[in-house]
């Protein structure tokens, strides 16, 4: 005969942080197969997942500005994107 165990429920969370410390709360951080039967899975595809984002604030050179914005305006693209994708070029270059 097979015991079933109890399952507890997964705490509500205000914010993404709250729910990272509980995950990470104990040194091996919280075993989910307390809160969930993996065996019943299903695979889901969520295509319009975005990366959470922080706003900043930069302040650039007004000449530099207009040089961003005079590539971006070339590539037609945003000029935060295209900042972003240097950034992120330059990141991954080293």
């Amino acid at each position: 005969m097979s015991k079933q165990t109890v399952k507890k429920p997964i705490p509500t969370f205000k914010t993404e942080e709250q729910e990272r410390v509980y995950w990470e709360s104990d040194p091996h951080g919280q075993d989910s197969t307390a809160h969930l039967d993996w065996a019943k899975a299903k695979k889901v595809k969520l295509p319009n997942l975005r990366p959470t984002t922080k706003t900043i604030s930069l302040r650039l050179p007004q000449h530099l500005l207009d040089s961003i914005k005079v590539a971006a305006n070339a590539r037609d693209v945003p000029y935060q994107s295209l900042i972003k994708v240097w950034l992120q070029e330059k990141l991954h270059s080293h």
